[in-house]
């Protein structure tokens, strides 16, 4: 496979060696805890799956669909960003349905990525964000992954020292892996620089309804002239508790929209028409099911936070997303964030999500996913808490394991 030129500038899949060690340790008959992938386990919402079971019944859903989606189903997003975020969106030039929004990324990548054109990308971000473009032919440029004066700067430099010029800007709050929000203050700002570099805004708001706080994340496209260079990205799969439908949005910029568009007409007839259908229903339903869905995740945040907290280790709570961004404690820096996840799985019997996996910048950190219920969160501390101990008392033998 090293053969191939797209194969060969990915780099190796750090998750990859995480997942096999989980995977001979649950042969060997270890209960492990997961909460390394962000993977919902919750159950789709009933009505939603009743839906789907009544259009299934019908034969002439089952034959090709839309790529771009059915008419209903890109309807029904632009009435949800109306009543979200007050941006009044044409469903016929404006809204794509994607399958997840990590096939939106990736084809928006095919569509307008040129070989060896600029994009600039969140590090640590999740992967799709760098690769998508990478596959593409582009070359990557690192902004940091929080909003701030930081991220202005580093705009600022790639714009002069980037030859080309760069053609896109990727942006994802609230951020995974590090859980960050951003304010319509800091979009506006994104959008001034935006505009003034002519340079495009692919924003991946996947999480827009997982927040904790009392202001909801706003979207890119309620800035004023946002719709000149921006297009949004969303995704049912945390929403709705919908990961294996795979289905998602790409809205915003109509020429942008297009080109995506256009590449999709090539590669695929879109989700089997039953799912949009059903999708069409959940955007178009009560919000009782989101509430519940973001109470549960809230539950589960704290009680990580405080669960871990008194096992040892101290992790910030995360305003949003289903993820907790942890630093690795004191005593396992030196292993890096590699070691330190499996070490993880051999000795306390939990799985998370190693930083460097979301890029060079994502050292130090691991990334740990909302998803196992509180009993479950409350037995990965005290096995951590069991290893934390153990490890204390045996530092010799872990400064060795790690040199």
């Amino acid at each position: 496979m090293d053969d191939f030129h797209k194969t060969r500038r990915l780099p190796p899949y750090v998750f990859e060696q995480v997942n096999r060690l989980k995977a001979k340790a649950r042969a060997a008959g270890a209960d492990i805890i997961d909460m390394g992938m962000g993977n919902p386990d919750l159950p789709t919402p009933q009505h939603i799956v009743d839906k789907l079971v009544e259009t299934v019944q019908n034969p002439r859903t089952h034959r090709y669909s839309a790529s771009k989606g059915i008419p209903g189903l890109r309807k029904a997003q632009a009435g949800y960003y109306e009543r979200r975020f007050g941006v009044k969106l044409n469903p016929d030039t404006q809204v794509v349905a994607t399958l997840g929004s990590k096939e939106g990324f990736a084809n928006m990548a095919q569509a307008i990525t040129a070989p060896g054109d600029v994009v600039l990308v969140p590090n640590p971000s999740y992967p799709i964000h760098a690769f998508g473009f990478l596959m593409a032919g582009g070359s990557l440029r690192s902004i940091p992954a929080t909003p701030g004066p930081e991220l202005f700067e580093a705009l600022e430099r790639a714009v002069v020292h980037s030859i080309p010029k760069p053609i896109a800007i990727i942006l994802c709050f609230p951020a995974n892996p590090t859980a960050s929000v951003a304010d319509l203050d800091f979009y506006r700002d994104v959008v001034a620089f935006a505009r003034k570099h002519e340079i495009y805004v692919l924003s991946d708001l996947a999480y827009s309804e997982i927040y904790f706080g009392d202001v909801p994340p706003p979207s890119i496209l309620q800035v004023e002239g946002a719709m000149d260079i921006a297009v949004e990205f969303t995704s049912l799969s945390k929403t709705f508790s919908m990961p294996g439908w795979r289905m998602g949005f790409a809205v915003g910029n109509e020429r942008l929209i297009a080109a995506l568009a256009r590449v999709k007409s090539y590669l695929d007839y879109g989700a089997f028409t039953p799912i949009q259908v059903a999708a069409a229903s959940a955007l178009n339903g009560s919000d009782d099911c989101i509430r519940e869905t973001r109470e549960i995740y809230k539950k589960r945040r704290d009680v990580l936070i405080d669960s871990f907290g008194r096992a040892g280790w101290d992790i910030p709570a995360p305003e949003a997303s289903m993820f907790a961004w942890a630093p690795i404690p004191d005593q396992f820096k030196h292993l890096g964030s590699l070691e330190f996840s499996k070490l993880l799985i051999e000795k306390a019997d939990v799985a998370v999500a190693p930083g460097i996996g979301f890029g060079e910048h994502g050292e130090g950190f691991v990334r740990i996913g909302l998803v196992e219920n509180e009993q479950r969160i409350r037995q990965a501390a005290r096995g951590i808490r069991k290893f934390f101990e153990d490890a204390g008392s045996n530092s010799e033998e872990l400064s060795k394991s790690g040199a």
